[in-house]
């Protein structure tokens, strides 16, 4: 009787217990383990992705970021910005500040305002610290207690931190919740509103992804998998950004797109 009682309530120990470890790794993955990780995870990236090596360009895009990295709230993380040489469009953001955006993002943005719209939501993912909730739930339900406890300083936190960086670049890591996708896009924004461009860049990129499923599935696959529809975010982003000013585009902007189209061909993901 006692054994058959105990397998009853069982899952529901478990249960608790496992929402009470999570709930202690959010509090306790610091700012520091977020930067930590993410610099390994960077090194990780480096060497399995293509970066695009034209000097003009990454300038340009790492201008554009730190512009709106310096008017994010919260930690100030050590952002950075590299471009992928890929061709499909999509963007991504590591835990403690690198980010990640594909020639192909920049090639589809029309004005500068889109490409911000681009670099404010990952900037944003950093800022509202999604990361450190996305890896303290990854370490409890995939990489176990021990990997937790040696992370938050039981022993071996350097070790700790190397084995969640190559699980970061790994791209098992790399999706946000749909929840998460909202509110980058909103807090992404604010930050192009703060930063002096015209937030509603960020509807006018969306409505462009939205035509370039039409035109080519394939350009925007990855980028669909894991991002409510574009649809539903325009819908969204429209009741909120009725009404908009800033900068909506460059010489400069129009220049680094003429450029890139003079050099080889992006690679393909596939």
């Amino acid at each position: 009787m006692a054994l058959s009682g105990f397998r009853r309530t069982a899952p529901t120990l478990a249960i608790v217990a496992a929402t009470s470890v999570t709930a202690l790794a959010i509090q306790m993955v610091s700012v520091t383990d977020e930067i930590a990780i993410g610099k390994e995870a960077q090194s990780e990236i480096r060497r399995k992705t293509p970066e695009l090596t034209d000097a003009t360009v990454r300038a340009y895009v790492s201008r554009i970021g730190r512009q709106l990295a310096a008017h994010a709230r919260g930690a100030k993380y050590p952002y950075s910005f590299s471009v992928a040489n890929y061709r499909e469009i999509n963007a991504f953001a590591l835990p403690g500040g690198p980010i990640w955006v594909n020639r192909g993002a920049i090639q589809a943005a029309g004005n500068e305002a889109q490409l911000a719209a681009v670099l404010a939501h990952e900037v944003a993912h950093v800022a509202e610290r999604h990361s450190a909730q996305q890896l303290s739930n990854a370490m409890v339900t995939n990489l176990g207690l021990n990997l937790l406890g040696a992370l938050l300083g039981n022993s071996g936190g350097a070790a700790a931190a190397n084995v969640a960086a190559r699980y970061v670049a790994s791209g098992a890591f790399l999706k946000f919740s749909r929840d998460d996708e909202r509110e980058a896009d909103r807090i992404g924004a604010q930050i192009m509103a703060r930063s002096g461009w015209d937030p509603r860049g960020m509807i006018e990129l969306l409505q462009t992804i939205r035509e370039q499923e039409k035109r080519d599935p394939s350009s925007v696959e990855v980028f669909l998998s894991d991002h409510p529809s574009s649809s539903e975010r325009i819908a969204r982003l429209q009741q909120t950004l009725r009404h908009g000013k800033g900068k909506r585009d460059s010489p400069q902007f129009q220049t680094i797109r003429a450029r890139l189209r003079t050099l080889p061909p992006a690679r393909s993901m596939k």
